[in-house]
């Protein structure tokens, strides 16, 4: 509960920023904060549209996964097959990853228009059990419609992106210059350099708290907290010695843990939360609340 409210409380705030970067170029460049407000919320509205019925086709393409049937995985057809059946989800389709380096991910804007990835080198790596924590993660991603969430968090921060900078160059170019006092001016200035940094640590808020409550989430629909614990352990230590070469940093939210490996700086800007972190809230679950059906 604590984790929605925040993510609540982080997506009025982006929707606040957004508005008010709407307001100020409106304000500066025609004299009406109402068109800027407007133009900026049509272009989210259009955006968002695209993000959530096309995401899952472009995720499926951009990342090369090929779906799978019972008879190409029956070994992940089972593991997923069994948790759907004990918590009530539609069976997502099924795809694989040629890719060594250890990870899964899940896509579709709702339960109903699904899909669960893993990489081979995911399977390689774990047990059943610590296959099924992984699975029920994403699947939870799935219940939660944390796909939906991030898609429109990851297109305001976007559209937020798109405006400053359509204030940052208007402002010193533009009849942003002409028409506005150096004092209006050095405010937009400030709002298009610092809007999109703020909307970035936003959406990284967001997907954070999301990792939390799916790994909560899929703990209980597994009933066994402790693989998937072992299994973000294993992650961990396989990323490191083979991190993905390929793919846009851009979709590092989707995975279950973050596919390229980097240093402290790239540690601070990441979409997960640490998996030291991660393992610890999983070790302190209560197990008479695991096994309630959820």
């Amino acid at each position: 509960m604590r984790n929605s409210l925040r993510t609540l409380g982080l997506f009025v705030f982006m929707v606040l920023l957004f508005s008010a970067l709407g307001w100020a170029v409106g304000a500066v460049f025609w004299n009406d904060w109402r068109s800027g407000m407007m133009v900026f919320f049509v272009l989210a509205v259009i955006m968002n549209f695209v993000s959530y019925f096309f995401s899952k086709k472009i995720v499926l393409m951009t990342h090369r996964v090929k779906l799978v049937d019972e008879l190409e995985a029956p070994r992940l057809h089972r593991i997923v097959r069994e948790l759907v059946d004990s918590s009530g989800l539609p069976m997502p389709e099924v795809g694989i990853v040629n890719n060594p380096s250890p990870n899964a991910f899940a896509t579709g804007r709702n339960p109903r228009n699904a899909a669960v990835v893993a990489t081979t080198g995911l399977l390689t790596l774990l047990d059943d059990d610590e296959l099924k924590g992984v699975m029920a993660h994403e699947l939870a991603h799935v219940r939660n419609r944390d796909i939906l969430v991030m898609s429109i968090a990851a297109t305001l921060a976007g559209a937020i992106s798109f405006a400053s900078r359509f204030a940052l160059y208007g402002s010193l170019y533009g009849r942003g210059g002409q028409n506005s006092n150096p004092l209006e001016l050095l405010i937009l200035l400030l709002a298009a350099i610092t809007a999109p940094i703020a909307a970035l640590m936003i959406q990284l808020g967001i997907s954070r708290n999301r990792e939390f409550k799916a790994d909560a989430t899929g703990a209980r629909m597994s009933g066994n907290p402790m693989a998937l614990a072992r299994a973000l352990g294993k992650l961990e230590a396989g990323i490191h010695n083979r991190p993905m070469r390929e793919g846009n940093p851009a979709n590092a939210h989707l995975y279950i843990a973050n596919p390229f490996r980097g240093g402290a700086l790239t540690n601070l800007f990441s979409t997960h939360p640490s998996i030291r972190e991660r393992i610890r809230r999983l070790e302190q679950m209560d197990l008479n609340e695991v096994y309630v059906r959820i």
